[in-house]
């Protein structure tokens, strides 16, 4: 590239002859300094009065430069041409320029800077606000005005700030336009918004035919969210030529960047012409320059210096880049302060490279390097300075720091400031950053209030074509209506699915026009995923049905929020089990039975053997203290107990068992209700688990997603998994097991299965839901219906209408009647007869003892009696023997024994009050 500008400069300079440093000024004079303008555009004529203005002052005041006075040559390059720019730029460097002010236009600042970095020249542009002027390539351009690239961010956070996603860009297709562009789509990327077209004109003249082909093509998009960053000089052009095609109307959004406002600032006469007419309602920017006492001193003055300074075209307004260019010719000349205070001197060789090209008939002898140019160049980026357009400070990016723009809103036949934007605050409604965030109410085209939506569907003569899964299983979510047609051809459908899309489209605030299409051959079922990519390739503008949101799919397509959850879920056939005679065994295992029977007996002798020493309950005969052992430890259980304990010990040990037998007791009472009450099912399968590490054979819904989820992400073999197609297939599959050719458990969505086992009670869900998914209407990707469905949605959810509509469709008869569910939760006999069973044995076993032992003593009773009485004498004595008290039949033969004096023995006899006496009878 070098070389390159080196040939150029032979082309237009050839008879320079060759030199050494040409000169040395330590104490100069004068500063040359160029000026590259466009004195009759809009910016340069308010620019050339402002750099005369500021050179004026900057040499007549004496705080600055020390004497040394700035000499400016101002040369107009007509048009944004690069290749008079060139002619321009060579110009000025035959002059010993330590500088240059410009170029005006970005696209002749790019072609300048190249010249610029050979002779080290700064430039010093208060217009070229190209973003890409600041990189790394052009060291010397300095820009003095606000980039592009915060321009642009301002633009994004507008879009954002009302919630649009898409925008069209209208633009010149140089370097200006271009990058400019390309700095919004970055930015506005980063709020998840894009560019959804572009319209480039190109560089010159445009013609209205050019306008207006561009212009109807956008106005067949679905954006309505159009920048419009373009020159003055064809700005409203653009905008006359959308007001002739009803582009200004309502529902539309125009977003200018600065030009719009630079031209108004430039022509008060605008306000007052038809051309205020094409401009209502547009939103526009203006480079944000702080009020102070020195900028209404100037403002105040301006008209008369625009008279002097051009007295054919002055007076005339004054904008925003008239500030800047004044404040660059301050800049400048601060750091040429202190560059000569730093002992800087103004120093300019030949390139060595001009040398080698140099021949007898070529003499570059009046162009040279500024030796110094580079510690000038830093000296400019210290600068640190307050001008008309607020403090005058570069970043370590090379751009202004704090930069901020007003947000201006075209009204009537004037503007309204309806907020700010600044580098650090965004969006807010005062110039202070403290101010409330947002902006104020906006005058919208079509003289609305209303924030347009920002888009529209396409203008292209059809409805929007809806795809819909024709399906020939569970039609309660999607069938077609037999023998119906919508208006316009449109195929009637019904079911869950088309039910809550058609209450959504109801709630969206603006009409969609649509028609449904089936997809499918109505034998079998579609495939989702096919129908879906359908909607890429543009045969389907959306798919509504039931379809299910999974992270492939939402890599094609957007979605809506899901309007109904549906995981995949295991189903398998189930039995009941049966009650048992001996179901109170079975909260307990044997283990549990067997260790709680033996703490009993444990707990019962450590008692007796810490209370035997001290309590008489514990003490007597050894088959007396054996029962008691029993006795105590098990009436423990009931808390019956009725044994004293007076020692602490056993006192301790007591309470501790006493709280263990209430925790066994409540557990216990707690599971055998639950055995007794809940209806217990079992299943061959357990859950997705087991299945998986199975060989079973497993059933899914052909068409679905769990064919591909269930090989992938589970690994199960795909031979293993058959294909169905209908609930009635399900059923037969599953009836006939794997070893007739069926299957052992399907695998499908809840949505689903909860039909399929409304009506069929054999089987049920086994496992969890190892799933968690939805289902949502999907339309093509950043669709802006798709937001506002998910809104709509989700309206429903809140108000209940998605509920009403689930019930209307999905809600069905359970498997049993209330009735028989009444009948599952009485407990039967037969849950109870083995209870019943124990207690009557014992009861038989105690009353059979009990018998036989009163038959042996009444026998022994009525030996000593020698009583030979009849039969039913005999049954009456027994009778009146068992109803005797213990005490009585014991003390009749005793004391007939003492009468007849037969033995001398000591016998011991009851009292009738049940006191015991001892008789001590001596032979």
């Amino acid at each position: 590239m070098r070389k390159i500008w080196l040939h150029v400069l032979v082309l237009f300079y050839h008879e320079f002859p060759s030199m050494g440093i040409s000169s040395v000024y330590r104490t100069p004079r004068t500063v040359n300094v160029g000026a590259l303008l466009s004195f009759n555009s809009t910016v340069g004529r308010v620019a050339k009065v402002a750099i005369e203005a500021a050179v004026d002052d900057v040499n007549s005041d004496a705080t600055i430069l020390n004497g040394t006075k700035l000499n400016i040559l101002l040369l107009d390059t007509k048009l944004s041409s690069g290749f008079l720019g060139i002619v321009d730029s060579l110009r000025l460097m035959e002059n010993d320029t330590v500088a240059i002010i410009g170029p005006q236009f970005s696209v002749m600042a790019h072609v300048i800077s190249h010249i610029a970095n050979e002779m080290q020249v700064p430039l010093l542009s208060f217009a070229a606000t190209d973003p890409t002027l600041t990189s790394l390539q052009f060291p010397y351009f300095v820009r003095t005005t606000q980039s592009d690239l915060y321009q642009m961010t301002a633009v994004a956070e507008l879009v954002d700030h009302f919630q649009w996603r898409d925008v069209i860009a209208i633009y010149i297709d140089d370097d200006h336009g271009r990058n400019g562009v390309s700095a919004l789509g970055d930015k506005l990327a980063e709020k998840r918004g894009k560019i959804s077209h572009k319209a480039p004109f190109k560089p010159g003249n445009i013609t209205r035919e050019e306008i207006n082909s561009a212009l109807v093509k956008i106005a067949l998009m679905e954006s309505t969210v159009i920048v419009l960053h373009i020159y003055p000089s064809f700005g409203l052009d653009v905008l006359n030529v959308a007001r002739s095609l009803g582009m200004m109307g309502s529902g539309y959004v125009w977003i200018a960047t600065d030009w719009l406002s630079t031209l108004l600032d430039s022509n008060p006469s605008l306000f007052t012409t038809q051309s205020m007419n094409d401009i209502q309602g547009v939103i526009t920017l203006r480079m944000y320059t702080p009020e102070s006492e020195i900028k209404r001193k100037f403002s105040s003055s301006w008209n008369k210096l625009s008279k002097e300074k051009d007295p054919v075209e002055g007076p005339f307004a004054l904008n925003t880049f008239g500030f800047y260019a004044y404040d660059t010719v301050w800049v400048l000349a601060s750091a040429l302060d202190a560059f000569f205070r730093s002992g800087g001197t103004l120093s300019f060789s030949n390139d060595s490279s001009l040398n080698m090209l140099r021949g007898d008939s070529l003499h570059l002898d009046t162009m040279g390097v500024f030796l110094h140019g580079g510690k000038l160049l830093q000296q400019i980026l210290e600068v640190n300075r307050t001008g008309l357009t607020g403090q005058m400070m570069f970043g370590d990016d090379g751009n202004l720091v704090h930069s901020s723009y007003e947000v201006i809103n075209v009204i009537g036949s004037g503007i309204r400031r309806i907020g700010y934007w600044s580098e650090t605050s965004g969006l807010h409604t005062g110039e202070a950053t403290n101010h409330s965030e947002g902006l104020y109410s906006v005058i919208w085209p079509g003289q609305t209030t209303q924030t347009p939506r920002g888009w529209v569907f396409s203008n292209n003569g059809r409805n929007l074509r809806i795809g819909v899964p024709l399906r020939i299983s569970y039609r309660e979510f999607v069938s077609r209506t037999e023998g119906t047609e919508g208006t316009e051809g449109t195929e009637m459908f019904g079911g869950y699915c088309i039910d809550v899309f058609t209450a959504a489209l109801h709630l969206v605030p603006y009409p969609v026009p649509y028609t449904f299409v089936p997809f499918g051959d109505g034998k079998t079922n579609p495939s989702n995923s096919k129908l879906l990519n359908l909607i890429t390739n543009g045969e389907f503008d959306a798919v509504v049905g039931d379809i299910t949101i999974t992270t492939n799919r939402t890599k094609i397509v957007d979605f809506t929020q899901p309007y109904i959850e549906s995981g995949l879920v295991v189903v398998a056939p189930i039995r009941k089990m049966k009650s048992s005679a001996w179901a109170f065994l079975r909260p307990f295992t044997p283990m549990m039975w067997f260790v709680t029977g033996m703490f009993f007996l444990v707990v019962g002798a450590v008692v007796w053997i810490l209370e035997r020493r001290l309590n008489d309950d514990f003490r007597g005969p050894a088959r007396r203290q054996f029962v008691t052992i029993l006795w105590f430890s098990f009436s423990t259980l009931f808390f019956s107990h009725r044994e004293k304990t007076v020692s602490t010990l056993g006192r301790l040990v007591l309470i501790i068992w006493l709280f263990v037998v209430l925790i066994l007791n409540s557990s216990y009472i707690a599971s055998l209700t639950s055995i007794l009450t809940v209806e217990q099912l079992s299943s061959s399968v357990k859950g997705i688990e087991s299945l998986a590490t199975s060989d079973d054979r497993i059933g899914f819904l052909s068409g679905s997603f769990a064919e591909n989820y269930l090989t992938e992400e589970l690994n199960i073999h795909r031979s293993r998994l058959v294909p169905l197609n209908s609930p009635s297939e399900y059923e037969k599959a599953l009836k006939d097991g794997p070893a007739n050719g069926g299957v052992t458990a399907i695998i499908d969505e809840r949505a689903y299965m909860e039909l399929f086992l409304a009506t069929r009670c054999e089987y049920s869900i086994v496992g969890q839901e190892f799933t968690k998914m939805g289902w949502g209407f999907a339309f093509p990707r950043d669709s802006p219906l798709a937001i506002d469905m998910s809104t709509a949605i989700l309206k429903l959810s809140e108000n209940g209408d998605l509920q009403r509509i689930h019930d209307k469709w999905l809600t069905r008869s359970a498997c049993s009647s209330e009735g028989a569910k009444q009948g599952i939760d009485r407990l039967e006999l037969k849950s109870f007869w083995g209870l019943f069973l124990l207690s009557g044995i014992a009861c038989f076993i105690a009353l059979l003892c009990y018998v036989a032992r009163m038959v042996y003593r009444f026998s022994r009773h009525s030996n000593t009696n020698l009583d030979h009485s009849s039969q039913s004498s005999r049954l009456r004595s027994f009778l009146s023997f068992v109803n005797e008290r213990e005490g009585e039949d014991k003390s009749v033969p005793e004391r007939k024994l003492t009468e007849k004096g037969s033995s001398g023995r000591v016998a011991h006899q009851e009292e009738m009050d049940g006191s015991s006496v001892s008789l001590h009878i001596q032979n």
